[in-house]
């Protein structure tokens, strides 16, 4: 039982975590800040309004020992959810168990460790994704040999489905990775071929649970079952216990709507039902999100009653007493097999393709998660998919829950960020420096060739590596990659609302003597691009010539761009909390670029106070979670662009 957290620092997260075991957690679930989590330390300008935002920032051996005060690592199982620094935060883990006296032999976790996904749908990728597979091949090898109780790679449905992922994609894409993965592991010459099963059996799977009841349990039976037969066929694994879905839940996010959040509660509840509720593909360890993670960073309490939940399901209920309620249900059945159908066919594509990594260079996967979403915001819009408070039974008595005090979530101090930064140059002051160039020069050379990065990763550590070195370091041998971003090909909507909008776009370009250029920004570290790429992919389908470079960008490089493109309007998306920071720069920089007549639209988790703030800065339009309708964001955007010229 687990509730993902981390925030603001190191000691502040410990305290945390201290106390949400004391609460009954019974393992850990550390959240990176967005620095963390791409590769830079506290104090690079892309750290700018990030640090400590999303999780907790850690830099260095001194940070971790910090996070990990009082709390025995030998006791704990420790989950961390890191991807492509995922070999550098586990060095600086066994470096501290090594620095404690803690036998590596005794640590129990996971660390996600899975890239596939990150170019598909969170953004936090740094290098190219054969070098990458090539990092996560090498922890996998390392804790074979030394960490035999870790889970070294967590493939991660979650972010797929958060993504827009249909349940066969979900399926497909999720099993495509870890074939990838187990595929380059079995290439390895380190790994004797007795021991693949057992290396089969340390792949576990971090899964997302969505409203449709029905369908997620059947696709949970769906995932236990291809599972077994991929681990028995492809890799002759012939002990069950070796070829068992081992997974973890956090239950769905996307679906927690800003609009009557105390509904949230509810939908929690009937999604971890259905990774429960069927013994025999049960969830191994759940994580739920809390009621107003849709409004901002959830507080300490709301964290604890989420935890709540759990413990009413685990200890009042008779849940876990019997066998599986559904053997032999022929609706079930039948469900799980066209599930299944659906996933292989798809499976047989990204085969065909060269396999998982082929699928993401080529923008395959990407694509359809794009248009998948598309038709889920659209069928939200047109009202055939409800979800109440949204788009039906909109009317609704004032929330005590959000009125209760000043702020219904967490805010992160500001001052987190300069301490982070103070921290970092006092370690660096403090440090061997002569030790940490010999480090680094060891790990660059061992990414040059093929020896495991993990030896001299955690050399690294211990000599007092930070981790914006450390990914430095691995960027100067594999380089940076940004993935496609799924966003072209053939226009998406149709229908009367789109036709009006495109007609107004229309007499815009007359107008304006071309047709109105939008460009849509990412700026900072946030990579969860979903809702960038429906506004760009909407406002193309409206007739809109459209600017859209991925993300992880400064505010100078979006407002050089909107300058050399010669842009209409310019809107900014930010879901990681940085969003003062990093607009008030933007709009600072536009002025001093002679732009403030470029209408500026934002969207994003932006808290009520903030989008005042905002506004009386210069920002045209705030839209949040609450504003589904991407029409109307159109018809908006439309209606500034006839105001300003």
């Amino acid at each position: 039982m687990r509730t993902y957290s981390g925030h603001s620092s190191a000691t502040a997260s410990n305290a945390l975590y201290r106390t949400n075991l004391k609460r009954g957690q019974t393992g850990l679930s550390v959240a990176f800040d967005l620095p963390t989590q791409t590769g830079y330390d506290a104090d690079h300008p892309l750290a700018r309004g990030e640090v400590g935002k999303v999780g907790v920032p850690i830099s260095h051996l001194g940070d971790m020992r910090a996070l990990f005060a009082d709390i025995p690592l030998e006791k704990m199982n420790t989950s961390m959810t890191i991807n492509a620094t995922a070999p550098w935060l586990l060095a600086l883990y066994i470096a501290l168990a090594q620095e404690r006296g803690v036998d590596s032999a005794m640590l129990q976790g996971t660390v996600q460790n899975d890239i596939i996904k990150e170019y598909l749908s969170r953004g936090t990728y740094i290098f190219p994704p054969e070098p990458s597979l090539r990092l996560i091949r090498d922890v996998v090898v390392h804790c074979a040999a030394h960490l035999p109780k870790w889970n070294p790679t967590n493939v991660c449905s979650y972010h797929l489905q958060e993504a827009g992922a249909t349940p066969e994609e979900e399926l497909a894409f999720a099993l495509a990775t870890a074939i990838a993965v187990l595929d380059c592991v079995r290439e390895c010459e380190a790994i004797a071929l007795d021991d693949f099963p057992r290396i089969v059996g340390r792949i576990s799977f971090f899964v997302n649970a969505g409203i449709r009841f029905v369908t997620e349990m059947c696709k949970m039976r769906a995932f236990v079952e291809l599972w077994d037969e991929i681990a028995r066929q492809r890799y002759g694994v012939e002990d069950p216990t070796f070829r068992r879905f081992r997974y973890g839940v956090q239950v769905n996010s996307l679906g927690l709507t800003e609009q009557q959040p105390e509904n949230n509660v509810y939908r929690i509840l009937l999604e971890t039902l259905a990774v429960v509720l069927s013994k025999n593909a049960r969830a191994r360890a759940v994580q739920l999100p809390a009621w107003n993670e849709a409004m901002g960073l959830p507080r300490e309490w709301d964290q604890q009653w989420s935890l709540r939940l759990q413990q009413i399901l685990a200890y009042e209920t008779d849940l876990l007493e019997f066998g599986d309620l559904f053997d032999g249900s022929p609706v079930l059945a039948e469900k799980v097999e066209t599930l299944k159908s659906g996933a292989l066919a798809e499976l047989a594509k990204i085969e065909a393709m060269g396999g998982a990594v082929a699928a993401v260079e080529n923008g395959y996967m990407k694509r359809r998660l794009v248009q998948s979403n598309s038709r889920r915001l659209r069928a939200i819009e047109e009202g055939t998919q409800k979800v109440v408070g949204v788009n039906i039974y909109k009317d609704s008595a004032p929330s005590p829950l959000v009125s209760m005090s000043e702020s219904a979530v967490l805010t992160v101090d500001a001052s987190a960020e300069k301490a982070q930064i103070a921290n970092l140059h006092a370690w660096r002051e403090s440090r061997d420096q002569q030790a940490v160039d010999r480090a680094l020069e060891a790990l660059k050379a061992a990414a040059a060739s093929q020896d495991n990065i993990m030896p001299s990763s955690i050399l690294a550590a211990k000599a007092g590596a930070t981790t914006g070195e450390w990914a430095a370091a691995l960027r100067e041998v594999y380089g940076e990659f940004r993935a496609p971003t799924g966003v072209g090909g053939e226009v998406q909507a149709a229908g009367e609302p789109v036709a009006a909008i495109r007609a107004r776009v229309e007499h815009l370009a007359k107008k304006l003597g071309r047709r109105p250029k939008f460009l849509v920004g990412k700026p900072g570290l946030d990579g969860h691009s979903n809702g960038a790429e429906q506004i760009a992919a909407a406002a193309r389908d409206c007739g809109f010539d459209v600017v859209y470079e991925g993300i992880r960008l400064t505010p100078a490089r979006i407002v050089n761009t909107a300058l050399e493109e010669g842009v209409h309007v310019i809107g900014l998306s930010v879901l990681s909390g940085s969003h003062l920071v990093l607009v008030e720069d933007v709009i600072d920089r536009m002025h001093k670029a002679g732009m403030q007549a470029i209408p500026l639209v934002l969207g994003g988790i932006i808290p009520a106070q903030d989008a005042k703030r905002l506004t009386k800065a210069g920002v045209a339009r705030v839209f949040t979670p609450k504003d589904f309708k991407l029409t109307a964001i159109m018809e908006e955007i439309c209606t500034l662009l006839d105001e300003s010229t």
